[in-house]
């Protein structure tokens, strides 16, 4: 493999990282709890779990109403009542 395919190698690569990830979320529940998630789950609609991109920014009244609520582990569950459900 001569020097040119190995650049082109290492590109393609850098583009597949870079483009999983920008594939983060923000999930918030009903509650106002807010976590990044990793992969698009489908969040039943009884979780009342809202998704939004990554780049989303909370203006005015309603930043007051969210807080961050991160996780440990696999991002497969949601907030509920302050505690991590998983599914």
């Amino acid at each position: 493999m001569n020097i040119w395919n190995k650049a082109a190698l290492l590109a393609a690569g850098a583009l597949i990282l870079s483009a999983t990830a920008a594939s983060a979320e923000i999930a918030c529940n009903d509650e106002g709890d807010c976590w990044h998630v990793k992969t698009r789950h489908e969040y039943k609609p009884e979780f009342k779990v809202q998704l939004y991109p990554d780049s989303h920014k909370w203006e005015g009244a309603e930043e007051k109403n969210h807080r961050w609520r991160e996780h440990e582990g696999d991002d497969r569950g949601y907030w509920n009542k302050g505690v991590w459900l998983k599914f």
